[in-house]
């Protein structure tokens, strides 16, 4: 009994260090410049772009195969940050999209029937609360994506935008826009 104890777990450590030298020898490394794209992204993982969320829409543009101007909750300032980053000129936001101020989803008490939908459809688990019961939203981790407010049958979502303060204000990112002088030559 005690041989078969000390056979199986010298295999399991003779296994375990071949897995562990595999793992540091065959590592695939990431692409930098994936990471960098997906920094700049809004992390709402919302969909909105036509993408699952925000990591598949940064791979789709590290290979060239979207555009930087999909993202709505990014709005111009997510699309000119893109753009200077892939030294790319920033265009304006896709057509048919708008940019929207961030916001949070809200539930209303009196109407909550604690059906667990909005649960099942929140990408980030910003949503607290069992069947039956009403729920509540985590402020701080809910990113605005209304994802939450289609499978509600009661329509008790409402989203809120988020009003600005001294934790959530930014600078505007300046935009200038560079017209050509006319009746010079270029040097």
């Amino acid at each position: 009994m005690l041989d078969a104890i000390l056979i199986l777990s010298a295999i399991g450590l003779l296994l375990g260090a071949i897995l562990g030298w595999a793992a540091v020898r065959y590592r695939v490394q990431d692409d930098p410049l994936l990471e960098k794209i997906d920094a700049v992204l809004p992390q709402t993982q919302c969909g909105q772009c036509g993408y699952p969320g925000c990591k598949p829409y940064a791979e789709a543009i590290a290979k060239g195969e979207a555009d930087i101007n999909l993202c709505p909750p990014g709005g111009d300032e997510g699309i000119q940050r893109l753009a200077e980053l892939l030294g790319v000129e920033p265009k304006p936001l896709g057509e048919g999209l708008e940019p929207k101020p961030k916001a949070v989803a809200i539930i209303d008490e009196s109407t909550c029937i604690g059906c667990t939908l909005c649960i099942q459809a929140c990408p980030v688990d910003a949503i607290v609360g069992a069947a039956k019961q009403m729920h509540v939203i985590v402020a701080n981790q809910c990113t605005g994506c209304e994802l939450c407010l289609p499978p509600c049958p009661v329509d008790c979502i409402h989203m809120v935008a988020e009003a600005e303060n001294t934790q959530t204000w930014k600078w505007p990112y300046p935009i200038f826009t560079i017209k050509p002088v006319a009746g010079r030559a270029a040097e």
